[in-house]
């Protein structure tokens, strides 16, 4: 008898975008950029900045379990009940709770792929399966994932804009879809990217929830408002799917410098407005520079990336890394033949330019 659970003898671990100081480290390079995690390339706002250094003082203690006064400004603001909110360590972190919630060995859950890979690894962890569905024309199917759904699917991923290829579904394809989702199915809505997204067809999820429709919309500060490092999502879920995540997740999942630093992130509509702007200009900076070289990317892309084939993604991945830009190879999203690049600052952008220049060129 194995110690180790059947469920994850085949799991291969999500591969997070290489660190810049690793790759320092091994290349000997004094220059490197990241341009593969989707972060923000700007810091915290300052007002979060202030906030986590006056927490600082009171790290002696356990944060506020329940994250209460953040869950209360996050469902005032989003115009849902306290009870329909829960907070996590990330958007992948409830995506984990969500899992923990509902799977048991032999459900499944569906999903397009390529896709984020969460959706898949939590679930096989549990012993569910998932079903992946294959995109059409770079978005989610979503006819054909009704028709992949069966009498033990318990949750449907609909990752909004898709990442890797940073596609959506318009709003009329999309209410279609959740009209005829089976009762018994929960949707899970991911909208980590919601915040640069300024295009009059693209759905917000907690608008939905509120017209009366079940299902669960996933939120980050991990994205626009640069809280990467400190792990923050939330979601608007059913009152009951907030109580059973409750059940399974961890006392103290969000630390109190988190909490505080999220909490002082609210109240910045003017600097939301000039990162999404900012982050609009530099992705369509990066497109130019893929066409530019024969590359073409995915579009439209709503996100603060873009998904491009290159013959190759981890032989592309390992050049460019050689010369101090980090992009991320997408073996792991099922996609092992592209690339996906994140927007950075205007330098970093033009930076990128230069280096795949050389890569294409054989420069070096």
């Amino acid at each position: 008898m194995s110690l180790f659970r059947d469920s994850i003898a085949e799991l291969v671990p999500y591969e997070p975008g290489k660190p810049v100081e690793a790759v320092q480290r091994e290349l000997g390079l004094e220059r490197v950029i990241k341009l593969a995690s989707n972060e923000g390339p700007f810091p915290p706002f300052p007002a979060a900045l202030e906030a986590m250094a006056g927490s600082a003082h009171e790290l002696n203690r356990y944060p506020d379990g329940g994250v209460w006064e953040l869950r209360k400004a996050l469902a005032d603001r989003a115009g849902v009940a306290f009870e329909e909110l829960v907070v996590g360590a990330g958007a992948d972190g409830i995506i984990d709770l969500l899992s923990q919630a509902t799977l048991d060995p032999g459900d499944d859950v569906v999903c397009g792929w390529p896709s984020f890979p969460s959706y898949v690894l939590d679930a096989a962890k549990l012993g569910a399966e998932a079903k992946r569905v294959p995109l059409r024309a770079h978005t989610y199917d979503l006819d054909a994932m009704l028709e992949a759904i069966g009498p033990r699917t318990k949750l449907v991923y609909v990752c909004h804009p898709n990442n890797p290829t940073g596609t959506a579904n318009g709003r009329k394809e999309l209410v279609a879809f959740l009209d005829r989702l089976p009762e018994h199915v929960l949707c899970v809505l991911d909208q980590a990217y919601f915040e640069y997204i300024d295009d009059p067809d693209y759905a917000d999820g907690i608008a939905l929830f509120r017209e009366g429709r079940r299902l669960v919309v996933l939120r980050t500060f991990s994205k626009i408002y640069g809280l990467a490092g400190l792990r923050v999502g939330w979601a608007v879920a059913p009152a009951d799917v907030v109580i059973a995540t409750s059940k399974v997740r961890r006392a103290f999942d969000v630390t109190a410098q988190a909490q505080a630093a999220a909490l002082a992130s609210l109240d910045d509509p003017a600097e939301i407005a000039r990162r999404r702007e900012l982050n609009a200009t530099g992705r369509e900076r990066l497109a130019e520079i893929l066409r530019g070289h024969g590359l073409q990317p995915v579009e439209p892309a709503l996100g603060n990336f873009l998904f491009a084939d290159v013959g190759g993604g981890r032989a592309m991945f390992e050049r460019l890394q050689r010369e101090g830009v980090i992009v991320r190879p997408l073996d792991g999203f099922g996609a092992p033949e592209a690339i996906r690049v994140s927007v950075g600052t205007p330098e970093e952008n033009e930076l990128f330019e230069v280096a795949l220049g050389h890569v294409l060129s054989g420069v070096s």
